[in-house]
């Protein structure tokens, strides 16, 4: 479980003056896929979707959705089975990103654009999110390219423009989205880390460790709590091996269930946690428990 490489956007990237109303923060690579993202819609439309359904306003921001419009329409589908009158707006610091999705989803089908719209802005929530307060918010790969220096700056700079109640998501994954995790972030601060992996070609859960958010990923070393996290949980897959033969959902469920015996905060009440979210390839703990 080695720590990664340096990031590729330059530390204080959130503290540089850039002009009045400009976004904040800078382009990434902006790389995407189909149903790359799929596993954090889940979440999403399931834990994640309370303050939906209670929403006044309900506004969900992709922040930083890439060079495709792909991953944005998906969530969008996904949040109308919750909330039929959603709004998803995606953000993109890059105009002609923003740009470009717009003359994408403007020729698809009515229904499959419904509530869809793009614009620039940045971390502040600005263009066409300015002036109303989103009650969730993805950044999904992109602070993973920032300096962990910036995460908190970042955290609090959407934290301020949240709705009462709602939730950003900072979301590492990898290219496929078999394996991710991600901080479930408040207005007060982080909440929980939560891991998510493909049960069918799972060899040991410490592998989802180069996918996790990036305030963490450079922590995962020995003797921080993260590092003891992932080791806990592959010894809990390694007492659960006896269950192989019924499938590797049957021994990660096992795995969640004897890594909570073994005094971790894992969250195992519905919504957030328990045998319907483990039996998805998911386990989620208090971010306290990883805080380092």
């Amino acid at each position: 479980m080695p720590a990664p490489s340096s990031a590729a956007v330059p530390a204080g990237a959130l503290r540089r003056g850039r002009g009045a109303g400009a976004p904040l923060g800078v382009a990434t690579r902006g790389t995407t896929g189909v149903d790359r993202l799929r596993r954090t819609d889940r979440w999403l439309a399931g834990p994640g979707a309370g303050a939906l359904r209670a929403a006044e306003d309900p506004l969900v921001v992709d922040l930083g959705f890439g060079a495709s419009p792909v991953t944005t329409l998906h969530l969008a589908r996904a949040l109308r089975r919750v909330r039929p009158d959603v709004e998803v707006l995606g953000l993109e610091i890059d105009p002609a990103r923003a740009a470009r999705a717009t003359e994408v989803v403007s020729a698809l089908a009515p229904e499959q654009r419904r509530g869809v719209a793009f614009g620039v802005g940045g971390f502040e929530l600005g263009g066409p999110a300015a002036g109303r307060r989103p009650v969730l918010v993805r950044a999904a790969n992109v602070l993973r390219q920032y300096d962990v220096a910036d995460v908190p700056a970042a955290w609090g700079a959407v934290g301020e423009r949240l709705a009462p109640g709602g939730l950003l998501l900072d979301v590492t994954c990898d290219e496929l989205g078999r394996r991710a995790g991600w901080a479930v972030v408040e207005r007060s601060g982080p909440q929980q880390l939560v891991l998510s992996v493909r049960l069918a070609d799972l060899g040991r859960p410490s592998e989802v460790a180069e996918r996790l958010p990036k305030a963490l990923i450079h922590a995962n070393v020995p003797g921080q709590p993260v590092h003891a996290l992932l080791t806990a949980l592959d010894a809990a897959w390694d007492r659960a091996a006896p269950l192989a033969p019924w499938g590797p959902r049957q021994r990660w469920l096992a795995s969640c269930r004897g890594l909570r015996d073994d005094g971790w905060p894992v969250l195992d009440r519905a919504p957030a946690g328990g045998p319907r979210r483990w039996r998805l390839g998911e386990v989620a703990v208090r971010w306290s428990a990883v805080a380092g």
